[in-house]
């Protein structure tokens, strides 16, 4: 079923498409998702998303919606790591449907929930991403593991550390990364209090950034943080 298309009084665009509503401001695009379709089969309800259509611009997106509504699944579709049934993805022409690595390579996405990097150091992971990112700094990386506290963590297994701080490693990891998309999944759960002011900053600076695309998945916009658009999932 295809959205409905009209105006807003402060000139947003909005797109109605059942359980699903984004808002835009038009700009430039970084992402663009084409007529996505995805359901898990064993689910009972099996359409999870159906024929969802909208761009990523350049600065902070917030992914919202009520628990189950969808928010970590459509993160996992944007960054490759699961393929839609039906519908295109592709980043600044980069195409998943014909070159998937190269597409996972455009996108900064580490699963807060998942185990596959659990017996990795936080040295390895970063060591890693100096190898395969054309943006990695490693004097950016520092910042991050200054700003974020975890100096004496780097020698540790992932599943050796409390939920926050390594939470905070994959954080880091896709701060560094300078990705055309960084993609996050409630990134202040389980953080401190400095280590919350400090992802502040970053996202405060990733809403100025001209040609990158970061998505916060929350159920609630960060405070005072500009936002480039809004997805809103189950309403």
């Amino acid at each position: 079923m295809q959205g409905q298309l009209y105006r807003t009084r402060n000139g947003a665009t909005k797109i109605s498409n059942n359980r699903n509503r984004f808002t835009v401001h038009p700009t430039a695009s970084i992402l663009h998702a084409d007529a996505l379709s995805f359901g898990f089969p064993d689910a009972p309800n099996k359409t999870l998303f159906a024929q969802l259509s909208f761009d990523l611009p350049p600065g902070v997106t917030l992914l919202c919606g009520g628990e189950g509504s969808g928010k970590t699944t459509l993160l996992q579709l944007l960054a490759g790591a699961l393929l839609p049934t039906a519908g295109q993805l592709h980043i600044q022409g980069v195409r998943l449907a014909e070159t998937r690595l190269a597409y996972q390579q455009q996108v900064a996405w580490w699963d807060p929930r998942g185990s596959a990097q659990n017996e990795q150091t936080a040295d390895h992971i970063f060591s890693t991403l100096a190898q395969h990112q054309h943006g990695f700094s490693a004097d950016l990386l520092q910042a991050h593991v200054a700003g974020l506290s975890l100096a004496p963590h780097l020698h540790k297994a992932l599943y050796m550390l409390s939920t926050g701080t390594r939470r905070k490693v994959l954080l880091a990891a896709a701060l560094v990364a300078q990705a055309p998309v960084t993609l996050l999944d409630q990134p202040f759960m389980a953080l401190d209090r400095p280590s919350i002011d400090y992802l502040l900053e970053q996202l405060a600076g990733a809403a100025r950034q001209p040609d990158r695309a970061w998505v916060v998945a929350d159920y609630e916009a960060p405070m005072g943080l500009a936002l480039a658009k809004v997805i809103e999932l189950g309403g």
